[in-house]
């Protein structure tokens, strides 16, 4: 059995939502995609990357076959000129099969898993990550850094042949939940924050996601924010 909630909500900074979702238990694809602000059409990019994946999937095609896929008919969509930069967005994945799980992620939106405690399985394709991980900042600094929302990899940006999906799969178990969200959320809600909402199984999926919504705005809404929940029973 699959249970999940899903929201997203513009902040309280932006005129536009560049942000799109899908939740479909019957599919088993659940994916955010976060469009990317200060580039021509991030709305656009995020949902033609989300209708691509969908697509994909829908036909056979693996995640990571979808997630390539979505790449390459987003680039083949964006006409960049002299002064424009191209349409560009995020993409945090899940598909869920009888008895497993995979993910695939390109930028900074995130996909977290819990059973016992939180855990990040995404890897931020960011600027501050690389910093962390060659020793010159740590997370508390890259937290504040002002060029914290600067990525490394992005779909319709980033060349083809220079592209890193991320990717995992594990075995799906009874207990087990994930969490996919674009940076509104984890800027505005630390992880402790995140842990403690989505351990309340005294709450649905979506009251948690619509706690999580509500608890980004109350940390300054400064970006779009999405979540979505998945539940395994």
């Amino acid at each position: 059995m699959i249970e999940f909630g899903h929201g997203t909500h513009v902040g309280l900074r932006r005129t536009r939502n560049e942000d799109t979702y899908y939740a479909d238990a019957s599919l088993g694809l659940f994916l955010v995609a976060d469009g990317m602000g200060g580039h021509q059409h991030g709305e656009v990019a995020s949902a033609l990357v989300r209708d691509a994946v969908v697509d994909l999937v829908s036909r056979g095609h693996s995640l990571i076959e979808a997630v390539h896929g979505a790449a390459e008919r987003l680039q083949s969509c964006a006409r960049p000129s002299f002064d424009v930069l191209p349409m560009g967005t995020t993409i945090a994945a899940l598909r869920l099969t009888a008895d497993g799980y995979e993910v695939a992620w390109v930028g900074d939106s995130r996909i977290y898993m819990w059973k016992h405690e939180l855990r990040q399985i995404s890897h931020d394709h960011s600027l501050v990550q690389a910093r962390i991980e060659a020793g010159q900042l740590d997370p508390v600094q890259a937290s504040q850094h002002p060029q914290r929302n600067v990525l490394t990899q992005a779909l319709g940006v980033t060349a083809a042949e220079q592209l890193h999906i991320g990717m995992a799969r594990g075995q799906l178990e009874p207990g087990i939940g994930f969490l996919l969200c674009s940076d509104g959320l984890t800027e505005g809600v630390s992880d402790a924050s995140i842990e403690r909402t989505v351990a309340r199984t005294d709450l649905a999926s979506q009251e948690c996601v619509d706690q999580l919504l509500l608890g980004a705005l109350d940390g300054g809404g400064d970006d779009n924010i999405t979540a979505i929940i998945v539940r395994a029973s």
